[in-house]
């Protein structure tokens, strides 16, 4: 029990640490920040970010990798702001058979052992295309309820944090507390004991694909709620806010260890860094390269606490 704890503490503590510190350094440079309107501003994108962050962590649960996160985002943006607008219908039957597609991808990444990220690479190319196809230039329209949804203002509290505090507990019980994410962490840890205790793996990878795709669709359902328009690149830089979240929350690229909250909390504080650089007046070309040197900071600080954690267990 000790172990479990400290190894889990760790893991949600490093990442919380990171979010807590972050926000205080930013109302300390916009006091005004320290409101329900300053909040709202800070976390207005929070949402998306952090669905697509858990459809990564699902992915990288099966030591897998998906460098097309970015690319299906937008092509789900392409569809909600066009087909599921005009044609609720063949809007959904295309989203539907978009979770097909990525289930059928886990099949094939397992049954011919192919480099996922190979093929995700190739078919972010697939889902660029048909986004153009779709939208070959920015337009489209948010549904109203959509919209109506991301743009509502709950009592003290905002909708963004409301959100990402209900999308980080339903991914913890879906993959820490039920049996079905005991199965899928245990196909990321040893997928033959997996297979010898009578679980079909292909099935769980092709589970593990299909809701990796369910929540990748609300992450560009959410987006467009907010920008109310769609585009074809609208999201291709969440590839690597994605995985930079999951690290960042704790999660590693091997061995089913993931941590649902952390990589929540790991997109909200990549969310707050845009705004953190900019309170700091850093030249938005300077800003992707001190995003990475907050995560290179935060890891190395992860990697400290775990090498102090074997020195105790060693001693």
């Amino acid at each position: 029990m000790t172990n479990w704890f400290t190894r889990d503490a760790i893991r949600l503590l490093i990442p919380a640490l990171s979010l807590t510190l972050l926000l205080l350094v930013i109302f300390y440079l916009q006091p005004r920040a320290m409101s329900y309107n300053g909040l709202n501003l800070l976390f207005n994108l929070a949402v998306p970010i952090a669905l697509a962050t858990i459809a990564q962590m699902l992915i990288m649960t099966v030591n897998d990798l998906d460098l097309s996160m970015g690319a299906f985002v937008s092509f789900v943006a392409c569809v909600v702001a066009t087909f599921l607008n005009t044609n609720p219908f063949l809007g959904i039957a295309l989203l539907a058979a978009a979770i097909l597609a990525y289930a059928a991808l886990g099949v094939l990444i397992h049954v011919r052992n192919l480099p996922s990220i190979v093929v995700t690479l190739g078919m972010s190319f697939v889902w660029g295309g048909l986004a153009v196809l779709i939208l070959p230039a920015p337009g489209g329209q948010s549904p109203v309820w959509l919209r109506a949804l991301m743009v509502s203002k709950p009592p003290l509290v905002p909708l963004a944090i409301i959100a990402s505090i209900l999308v980080a507990v339903c991914a913890h019980f879906l993959i820490m507390r039920s049996s079905l994410g005991v199965v899928l962490r245990g196909v990321g840890g040893n997928f033959r004991s997996v297979e010898r205790a009578g679980w079909s793996i292909v099935r769980a990878r092709a589970i593990i694909y299909a809701l990796a795709a369910f929540f990748a669709i609300l992450a560009g359902s959410a987006l467009v709620g907010l920008t109310t328009s769609a585009d074809a690149n609208i999201a291709l830089r969440y590839t690597l806010l994605s995985i930079a979240g999951v690290i960042l929350g704790g999660g590693e690229f091997v061995g089913g260890r993931v941590s649902p909250i952390g990589a929540v909390i790991g997109a909200l504080t990549l969310t707050l860094a845009g705004s953190f650089l900019s309170f700091l007046r850093i030249s938005p070309d300077w800003q992707i390269g001190a995003q990475g040197m907050i995560l290179i900071i935060v890891l190395a600080l992860r990697l400290l606490f775990n090498r102090l954690e074997r020195r105790g267990k060693s001693a």
